[in-house]
């Protein structure tokens, strides 16, 4: 007995050790799924495999543990999402793809965390199906090639298809199937390998016979998974079956001038079925004001951009496409430079009285065999002669270039030297350049003026650096950074200036280092480029941490705060200063620390406020800004309550409001919390108040139930903490009217209240649809003596679902709801043979002389739903009333329940349900079921924690 007693003060201990560590809980996550899934694979190593239709709805829903409340984003497969879907869906619990795309299949993981452990990960993996329409190509053999298939032995015909999943195809000839080894003639195959997308098959046709010209059929099936239907296509083989040839009635390359309009003319010569025609552009897309008719591709107003290789392909799906190509050349001329070279045999750069010297000029000329020059001097033209020689430099090692070489250079030569360059044919401007050739052109000199460098500024001034350059002419001068690979201001790697100077606007500190400047080659000399480097210094006030921070203390505690500076320039920090507010605290200058401090001892109401501390350089000062406050912290809402909602009457609801209160101790105690409600969509607030009792504890649970909340409107709470110093930080929630779907079951109920009806989806395999409706809005003009009218309760407001059978209803069509898939945890007292019992129970309505059958089944992991077979089933009219079913289950993994209405022979068939419940246990005191079930299994009573340790102890120490 006494080892009894020691062993309950241990087990007393533990409990109150589990206790204080209150309700902080690590995340922990769970994917549900709507929308339109053809099938969901549930748990296979441990993922889900999602199959969905392409262009239906995907939605995924993150189920989370977990306190405080864990923090979602939704990734794909080594990625984010938020580059393909709303961006305010990738942070929520639902993720949503309105119509979804065959690139959007893929591994989805839903990421929680909440600061507490590892974040938790779960994936599922969506798998888009699809089927295109197919395509059938027709080859010839190899080597046996004529110009019409009437000469060819073999005939192949390719159909090809992109799909998921594989495709299964079918040849026909006429309306007979053709089968491998059902014609000697015949052979299908698939190809060892095909560089085309999709999967194909191949009808080979040996020694062409009369009867193999006929029309093919294939037809591309995958089976009518997700309901996607068979694609068929088809293709009529003659004798004159042949493949497309073309001619293009325009000249190859066409050159035009800017603003002409231009036509390309493409005609069939040959093809059977006719080819048809289309036009593409080498370098993307046609222009956007390109013309296509019948072939003609009509180019408007053309520009120098539309020029290209533009080709015409046509293609009937015999043999391979045929392509005509042909080049646009538009004229143009632009981007004209020149430059002086002097005496090559010389060291001296000058241009000098019985010397050589060159001027080059260069254009870019389109076509650039159109382009001619002419020299001119002083305005008169000028010939090549013995001392004056022209040239054209070869186009492979400078294209668009010519020069004039000036031999023994006289005063006389001396002058104002043109080169004009010009297309032939005229219509496009000429582009003269004028260079001076004089006593006074002498080659570039660049230098920095006195006291320009270095260059000191303030972060955010705007700065000239300037380099000057002499000589003449006076060449463009190119700035860069000298002491790093990095852009310019501009975001350029090289800016150009033509007074040497280079402005910076806005100047900031990464702008600090060197930068050079350098004469350009063109409109200048051709000599080695000279150049200079200026040093730009960037002076900035001190860069301190923290800018800004909260720091939250009850009254009579001490506060410390730390103000350090990260870089200045110039580094050298002369000052600090404390104040709060306007008032000067502490003020001194610095040492060898990079920081400062100060505390307050005992902090007074009126020691609340805002402190900073300005630490202060040459340039200006560097502020750290600390608020103190004694604001409470906000509170934590508690969302994974056990149950939380619970329904008084038939109109009003209450629930189970939980919170904890982050950070209780790091201000004064919490006297009362002020909480606030209002309906949704609403304005007006109501507010009271709860008390509070003594010091909340880190992790403590606290509970408010809200009452009289109007039935199904949802609710905006707000919950404000109060001190003796004021309000707090307050946190919002929203309170529905839903049950939530539980990770393991325990109870469940739908009243079908709101959209989308508790998670119950539609099957897509049955002939129509459940229908969510209230007595106030059905329309009961064509169908009087059958259906409820109203809902369980009576109201006529409430919803309930039921099957509509007017037309074009007929007979035995039949109507599927599946609800959620509620997962099955057996615990240590369940085995195989006594799996857990649940409560199924709900309320039917089978009103008319029609009444069809209602059938309910559960339908377990891994079973179809003819293997389920119906737990409960009724048939014919049970007169103008809601009934009760219940069935007590025992499932052994995963299920599903599902409702399914038969069509009775007339109209006046309606078939409604209400009020779907699941609840843990065996049911109590059942009615009658239609259908017998097996025998109740025997469960054990599951005893609270402390009862069932103490038991495990004491069978221990017998």
């Amino acid at each position: 007995m006494d080892g009894i007693i020691s062993v309950l003060g241990v087990l007393t201990l533990v409990l109150e050790g589990i206790s204080c560590q209150g309700v902080y809980a690590p995340p922990t996550v769970r994917i549900m799924h709507s929308g339109h899934a053809c099938n969901v694979e549930e748990e296979r190593y441990s993922e889900r495999v999602y199959t969905i239709r392409e262009g239906e709805m995907l939605e995924l829903t993150c189920l989370v543990t977990g306190h405080p409340r864990p923090q979602i984003r939704w990734t794909k497969t080594a990625g984010s999402v938020s580059d393909r879907f709303q961006d305010s869906s990738v942070f929520n619990e639902t993720l949503h793809i309105a119509k979804i795309q065959r690139h959007q299949g893929g591994r989805y993981y839903c990421k929680a965390e909440n600061g507490l452990g590892s974040p938790a990960i779960k994936s599922i993996r969506v798998d888009v199906y699809y089927l295109d329409e197919p395509v059938v190509t027709v080859h010839q053999s190899i080597g046996e090639a004529k110009e019409q298939f009437y000469y060819e032995r073999t005939v192949f015909l390719r159909c090809i298809a992109n799909s998921n999943p594989p495709i299964r195809y079918s040849w026909f000839r006429g309306r007979d199937v053709l089968s491998q080894g059902s014609d000697k003639g015949v052979e299908i195959y698939e190809p060892f390998f095909t560089q085309l997308q999709g999967e194909t098959k191949i009808l080979k046709l040996k020694n062409l016979r009369p009867k193999d010209y006929a029309n093919y059929s294939c037809i591309a099936s995958v089976r009518n998974v997700c309901g996607i239907a068979d694609r068929r296509v088809v293709f009529r083989l003659t004798n004159k079956t042949a493949p497309a040839s073309i001619k293009l009635l325009v000249e190859d390359p066409i050159v035009v001038n800017p603003g002409q309009t231009v036509s390309l003319v493409c005609i069939t010569t040959g093809g059977e079925p006719t080819p048809s025609l289309n036009w593409t552009l080498s370098s993307g897309s046609l222009p956007e004001k390109s013309l296509m008719k019948d072939g003609t591709l009509t180019l408007p107003a053309i520009a120098s951009e539309d020029a290209g290789i533009y080709s015409c392909i046509a293609s009937n799906n015999v043999g391979n496409p045929a392509k005509k190509s042909t080049t646009i050349i538009v004229r143009a001329l632009k981007k004209g430079r020149f430059w002086i070279t002097p005496d090559p045999y010389h060291n001296d750069d000058n241009i000098q009285i019985g010397r050589e010297v060159k001027i080059s000029c260069q254009v870019e000329a389109t076509p650039p065999e159109e382009l001619q020059f002419s020299w001119l001097k002083n305005g008169r033209p000028l010939r090549s002669s013995e001392r004056m020689v022209i040239t054209q430099t070869d186009s492979d090692i400078s294209p668009g270039t010519t020069n004039l070489d000036i031999i023994d250079l006289k005063f006389t030569d001396f002058g104002t030297y043109t080169c004009v360059a010009a297309l032939r044919g005229g219509a496009i401007p000429e582009i003269s350049i004028d260079v001076n050739i004089s006593s006074t052109t002498v080659p570039p000199n660049l230098t920095v003026p006195r006291g320009k460098s270095p260059m000191a500024v303030r972060e955010g001034d705007t700065v000239e650096l300037e380099c000057l350059v002499s000589g003449k002419p006076k060449p463009i001068i190119l700035w860069s950074r000298a002491d790093k690979e990095a852009p310019m201001p501009d975001g350029s790697m090289q800016m150009e200036s033509y007074d040497g100077v280079l402005r910076i606007v806005n100047v900031s500190r990464e702008m600090s280092g060197s930068y050079r400047c350098q004469t350009s080659q063109y409109n200048g000399f051709n000599v080695k480029p000279r150049e200079a480097v200026i040093e730009l210094i960037v002076r900035y006030p001190p860069a301190v941490e923290p800018v800004w921070q909260e720091v939250r203390q009850g009254l009579g505690r001490p506060v410390s705060m730390n103000c350090r500076v990260l870089r200045a320039h110039p580094s050298r920090v002369l000052r600090y200063e404390w104040r709060l507010g306007s008032r000067l605290l502490h003020a001194g200058t610095f040492d060898s620390r990079d920081d400062t401090d100060y505390t307050v001892r005992s902090l007074a109401r009126e020691g609340y406020g805002e402190y900073t501390c300005d630490i202060i350089n040459e340039v200006g000062p560097g502020r750290c800004t600390f608020l103190v406050t004694g604001k409470a912290y906000p509170p934590e809402f508690y969302y994974d309550t056990y149950n939380p909602l619970w329904q008084n009457r038939p109109r009003v609801y209450g629930y189970k409001l939980q919170w904890t209160q982050m950070n209780p101790s790091a201000v004064d105690r919490i006297m009362v919390y002020r909480l606030g409600i209002r309906q949704t969509g609403k304005q007006r607030w109501w507010e009271q108040e709860i008390q509070v009792e003594g010091n909340i504890q880190k992790g403590e649970l606290i509970t408010h139930n809200l009452t009289e909340l109007i039935r199904p409107e949802a609710y905006v709470v707000r919950l404000t903490p109060i001190t003796r110093f004021g309000e707090g930080d307050s946190s919002t929630r929203v309170v529905t009217y839903s049950v939530p779907i539980n990770p393991h079951l325990r109870e469940f109920h739908c009243s079908f209240e709101e959209d989308p009806v508790c998670m119950f989806t539609q099957d897509k395999n049955d002939d129509f649809d459940w229908t969510r409706h209230s007595a106030a809005t059905r329309d009961t003009k064509y169908t009087p003596n059958t259906g409820p009218s109203g809902d369980h309760s009576g109201s006529k407001q409430g919803f309930y679902m039921y099957i509509e059978t007017s037309r074009p209803r007929k007979e035995g069509d039949t109507a599927r709801l599946l609800s959620p898939t509620f997962n099955v945890a057996l615990k240590s007292s369940y085995s195989i043979t006594s799996p857990p019992a649940y409560c199924f129970s709900f309320y039917f309505h089978m009103f008319g002389k029609h009444i069809g059958t209602l059938n309910a089944f559960v339908k377990q992991k891994g079973q179809s739903t003819s293997e389920a077979g119906p737990v409960w089933s009724l048939s014919g009219n049970q007169g103008d009333r809601w009934r009760q079913a219940k069935i007590s289950i025992h499932p052994t993994a995963s299920f599903q329940v599902m409702f399914e209405g038969i069509r009775g022979p007339g109209i006046e068939g309606d078939i409604a349900i209400d009020d779907v419940t699941l609840e843990e246990g065996e049911c109590p005191d059942p009615p009658s079921n239609p259908i017998r079930g097996a025998a109740a299994h025997s469960v054990s009573s599951i005893w609270p924690l402390s009862i069932t340790l103490f038991y495990i102890v004491f069978i221990g120490l017998r």
